[in-house]
């Protein structure tokens, strides 16, 4: 897909803060407030504009522990189920299937470390198919961004 500077202009306003008004990024770029909503639903019908999200401080929730945990499975054809499985675990944010070592790798938020070992115990390792998890928890994050343009 082809963007130009103004494109760029838009997506970099909109990156920084989903709820800048059109009309101001109108004004920085000289065009009318139309064209900036045209130009919008262009780049959301390529594609290239995937959505808006609000984004929630999970800490200000308590849930003060996030851990990555890497998923084996006794055979690749249980991929879906497990998936399943996860799907209804609310601390499950994130999920991939991956090359390498793990089949499944998920990122997870937890109120503290005793939440994580009962979820480990209680919840992913009694799915069917999961042989074994390894864990690592995150003591800091420091880049949390979008891909630049």
């Amino acid at each position: 897909m082809k963007i130009d500077g103004i494109d760029k202009i838009i997506i970099r306003r909109l990156l920084k803060d989903a709820r800048t008004p059109v009309l101001s990024i109108a004004r920085e770029v000289g065009i009318s407030g139309a064209a900036i909503h045209q130009r919008l639903r262009k780049l959301e019908k390529s594609k290239l504009i995937d959505g808006y999200k609000m984004v929630i401080n999970p800490k200000v929730l308590g849930y003060t522990t996030t851990a990555f945990i890497g998923i084996f499975l006794e055979t690749a054809s249980l991929y879906s189920t497990a998936i399943k499985r996860l799907k209804d675990i609310p601390e499950v944010v994130e999920s991939y299937y991956t090359t390498g070592n793990y089949a499944i790798f998920i990122k997870i938020l937890c109120k503290n470390n005793e939440d994580l070992m009962h979820l480990l115990n209680k919840d992913i390792q009694n799915i069917k198919g999961v042989s074994r998890t390894e864990t690592f928890i995150s003591l800091d994050q420091q880049i949390d961004r979008q891909i630049s343009l």
